[in-house]
């Protein structure tokens, strides 16, 4: 491969309210520069997963017709991101007995290590999605990061292994070869929310991010620059605005954009006095709704789900080493006041996590939102899996061919290979941008 050509990444981000797909190469600062990007409303999806192969085909497609056409590439393979209910982590040791303890480890050892992970034996119906390595321990010595040309007669590993159900991998994987596509990697989507928005020395420090999506919420825990824990909880943004629906008695459409437009995390910042007028149905006569009616339907879902998160940071029992808090991102972090009920309902610091800290300055101001976060983190980690293999192996020009382009300059898209095990590695996000709201549908009073 001509090292100096051009890579791009393509993240897939197919979630409960939006498929977003994102086309990214990597500069030589170091930076994520966007090259193009599309999006679709997602009819197929419910909690991070498909339920509709037809609809959520389609969405992809579109979603990949409009990246291709302003990136000038045409898409091949990409990387997927995985949530649902369903997933589950468990921590695991692996051990390797080497046979010469005078011999440098190697590339090969350590993947044999990687790769006995994924023999650990799970419920029936269900299959390890990913394995990723926390440390190495060498000759019983722990907190080793790379343990490559090191000498030792054992290696051990502790690995954080993510499980979910073997039919929900299965229909991503239907539903992207059905789109025409290759899946180069399968990635938990707190996994890819994570490498977008947060720091090495938050990781460090520990931190805990909350990706609050159209469908789900997920959650990772970092302590000292390993991950700890992964969970999804299966409430999101959609389910308040049902709660909206039902508690107001209105239309989805209208509970969803009165929600994004005057809603509160909190109702004590919201007046009485202030109100949204929705129109009546056929002739019926317009419902008013109070802010503060609204703000309190809410906090009361969203104290639920951080009490949920709570719950999920403490199985760790790493709550009092959590110095840099809470990371929110997702679309549901757009809430007003999110960061102050977060903060009391948990006890921790918190902050908004936006998905900029990689991305060149010619980057799409959209694109910043935290509703991006999942998408943006799939293109990373696809990269950093890329470069990864690339450096495992020879180069091989005959991948290139496997790879289309639509422009005069011949650029690459990265993932002319599959990895080994590709349906074995497995991201969420969501949310819809909700637009204004016309003034023949709602007036502000």
């Amino acid at each position: 491969m001509n090292m100096s050509e051009p890579v791009y990444i393509v993240g897939l981000d197919i979630g409960t309210t939006k498929i977003a797909c994102i086309v990214g190469e990597k500069m030589p600062n170091g930076k994520i520069e966007i090259r193009g990007y599309g999006r679709a409303d997602s009819t197929g999806v419910k909690r991070g997963m498909v339920f509709n192969i037809d609809e959520t085909v389609d969405a992809i497609k579109r979603a990949v017709a409009e990246a291709s056409e302003q990136s000038k590439v045409e898409i091949r393979s990409v990387n997927v991101g995985i949530a649902g209910h369903h997933i589950k982590s468990i921590q695991h040791r692996g051990v390797l007995i080497r046979d010469n303890a005078d011999v440098e480890i190697t590339d090969q050892e350590l993947d044999k290590l990687k790769q006995d992970m994924y023999k650990v034996s799970v419920t029936p119906g269900e299959e390890i999605i990913d394995v990723i390595p926390q440390e190495y321990i060498v000759d019983d010595e722990p907190g080793i990061r790379h343990p490559k040309g090191m000498l030792g007669s054992k290696l051990e590993a502790n690995y954080h292994v993510i499980i979910g159900q073997t039919s929900a991998a299965k229909n991503i994987v239907k539903c992207i070869e059905r789109a025409g596509l290759v899946m180069e990697n399968m990635i938990l989507e707190p996994i890819a929310s994570a490498t977008a928005v947060l720091e090495e020395d938050e990781k460090e420090a520990g931190v805990a991010i909350v990706d609050i999506g159209g469908g789900t919420t997920d959650v990772a825990v970092f302590y000292d620059k390993i991950i700890y824990h992964t969970a999804v909880i299966p409430f999101g943004g959609n389910i308040i605005t049902e709660d909206i629906r039902q508690g107001c008695s209105i239309i989805k459409k209208h509970a969803e954009e009165i929600k994004v437009k005057f809603g509160s995390a909190v109702a004590s910042e919201s007046r009485e006095d202030e109100v949204v007028s929705i129109p009546g149905l056929r002739g019926r006569e317009p419902r008013e709704i109070s802010f503060k009616n609204l703000a309190n339907i809410i906090q009361a879902r969203l104290e639920e789900i951080f009490d949920l998160v709570n719950f999920e940071i403490q199985k760790v029992n790493t709550e009092h080493k959590l110095i840099a808090g809470i990371v929110l991102t997702g679309g549901g972090a757009n809430m007003k006041h999110i960061c102050q009920l977060a903060e009391f309902k948990t006890g921790l610091e918190v902050r908004i996590g936006y998905p900029n800290e990689y991305l060149s300055n010619e980057t799409s101001k959209e694109l910043e939102s935290p509703m991006y976060s999942t998408g943006i983190g799939l293109v990373l980690e696809g990269i950093a899996r890329y470069e990864e293999e690339m450096n495992r192996r020879p180069h091989d020009d005959s991948n290139d061919s496997k790879v289309k382009v639509t422009d005069k300059k011949t650029p690459k898209q990265g993932g002319g290979f599959s990895l080994k095990g590709v349906v074995t590695a497995f991201t969420k996000y969501f949310n819809v941008k909700s637009e204004n709201l016309d003034k023949d549908i709602i007036d502000n009073k």
